[in-house]
């Protein structure tokens, strides 16, 4: 229902970059180009400045971009409404997540909420806790859930489930399946996320509280996935902390190993992060409610670790 030239306009205004809104509207740039022009044809000014190399809004495309974000949620009321006369619900619904969640939680609760409500296009943005925020407040997605506390007013968070943070060594480490005084954290190299990750975050908050700066850690490489920090331990470059959803995997397999470390609490809180004001309504305020009633049932409960018995997350 949304004008598509100025569907069109609002991805090059999100990305400034003409091939990237191609690819997120799977369009050729030609023909994105072409969109383009026809809107400044049909308003009688350049929208875009192309020159020396890079894509700015001019003064009459910032004046623009809001009034095509209100006509496309506009569009989106109108498409909700008209299917709730039909006693059905339909929709686009932009999530935008970070890593862990993104990757182990919410294809559950994805799958969940379109069980209930099929006709709803749902995309998805990834990034770490800073990046969905900015997303967020820059109007990218409807909401976000994140990992680390949002540490901005512009928006609100609401707390959906406990995540615990482990500290993982590999197999062959001598901290392996053991008890290990904080202080002996000085010893090892720690290969962590990179600044703007919730869970580095939290990490150094917990060892700042414990009385252990992270400042005092021989800190070793840095990566800004989950994944490469994964690797990196299993390679032998450091230990690391991370969400107990994201080694699962690995504790099963036997390729990495958990050591507890004493007086270093790591429990943290997975949020759902809206814009501050008004409640979220349509398909993003359904969304929102059905994370918060159902997200302990749907998601996986169960971490398999080699020669021990099933055991829930939340013992890991």
């Amino acid at each position: 229902m949304e004008n598509f030239r100025l569907r069109v306009f609002r991805a090059v205004a999100r990305h400034l970059n003409f091939r990237q809104a191609a690819e997120e509207l799977l369009l050729t740039q030609p023909a994105v180009t072409q969109q383009i022009k026809a809107l400044e044809a049909e308003l009688s000014v350049a929208l875009f400045d192309r020159g020396g190399g890079r894509v700015a809004l001019t003064t009459a495309g910032e004046v623009l971009l809001p009034f095509a974000e209100r006509a496309a949620a506009l569009a989106e009321e109108a498409r909700e409404a008209v299917a709730a006369t039909a006693g059905e619900s339909a929709g686009r619904l932009a999530i935008g997540a970070s890593q862990t969640i993104g990757q182990y939680l919410l294809p559950k609760l994805i799958a969940g909420f379109l069980k209930e409500r099929p006709r709803v296009e749902i995309t998805v943005t990834g990034g770490n806790t800073q990046a969905v925020l900015e997303a967020l407040v820059e109007h990218r997605v409807q909401l976000g859930l994140i990992e680390g506390p949002a540490m901005r007013r512009d928006v609100r968070v609401e707390a959906f489930m406990e995540d615990h943070m482990v500290c993982v060594v590999p197999p062959g480490h001598e901290w392996a399946d053991d008890d290990v005084d904080l202080a002996d954290l000085r010893n090892a190299v720690v290969v962590t996320r990179e600044l703007g990750s919730g869970s580095r975050r939290i990490v150094e908050q917990a060892l700042e509280e414990a009385g252990l700066p992270i400042r005092e850690l021989r800190l070793g490489m840095t990566f800004d996935s989950t994944e490469g920090l994964l690797s990196a331990v299993e390679a032998g470059l450091g230990i690391a902390f991370v969400s107990r959803w994201a080694v699962r995997n690995q504790l099963a397999l036997g390729t990495l190993r958990l050591a507890r470390v004493r007086g270093l609490q790591l429990a943290r809180m997975f949020s759902i992060a809206t814009l501050a004001g008004p409640d979220a309504a349509g398909i993003a305020g359904a969304f929102q409610r059905f994370v918060m009633e159902r997200a302990e049932m749907l998601t996986p409960r169960a971490a398999v670790k080699r020669g021990a018995k099933i055991r829930s997350p939340g013992n890991i």
